[in-house]
């Protein structure tokens, strides 16, 4: 079986991107939204100017977006600049082929070459694929924010791991 390509998303792709996010919506606590974005929430995040924004999708050999990852804005305060909060979500149907560790390596990867010097990520509680995911991928597990959602009916914790993408101490790009 071909190896599914990973590459930048387009605009064409927000309608399959959102559509698995929808499905994370509507039927997990992956995510904490409780509505589906409008599309041009996707496409804002692929419009981003910021270096360290990044939209991927790992296509199929028929075209068929089956997963994407992206990094956006960790806070709107200028010194978290450096600071990227990462996520991957992937179609039900395409879960267990190890395409959720390709697309997150692939936009560490890419983070790093934009300058990053952090990566966050938050995993809802509990989520055992993507607590080993992240521990897999080099992220050190940094606090638990007990009960810190409610969704269908319950309250939901969300582990944080952080990963640092150059070395501890590096001096970034220039003065504050």
């Amino acid at each position: 079986m071909p190896e599914p390509t990973i590459r930048a998303a387009l605009a064409g792709d927000v309608p399959a991107i959102a559509a698995i996010y929808g499905h994370a919506v509507r039927g997990s606590v992956a995510t904490f939204d409780v509505a589906d974005p409008e599309p041009a929430y996707w496409q804002a995040k692929l419009d981003s100017p910021h270096p360290g924004d990044h939209v991927l999708v790992a296509e199929d050999t028929d075209g068929t977006v089956l997963g994407y990852a992206y990094s956006s804005s960790f806070r709107p305060r200028p010194a978290y600049d450096r600071t990227r909060e990462t996520s991957v979500y992937l179609d039900p149907r395409a879960v267990g082929r190890g395409l959720g560790a390709t697309l997150y390596a692939r936009l560490l990867e890419l983070l790093r070459d934009s300058g990053i010097h952090l990566a966050v990520a938050v995993v809802a509680q509990p989520n055992p694929a993507s607590d080993a995911l992240h521990r897999r991928l080099g992220f050190r597990e940094v606090g638990v924010l007990e009960e810190v959602g409610h969704k269908f009916g319950a309250y939901v914790s969300t582990r944080w791991y952080q990963l640092l993408l150059e070395p501890p101490g590096a001096e970034g790009p220039g003065p504050d």
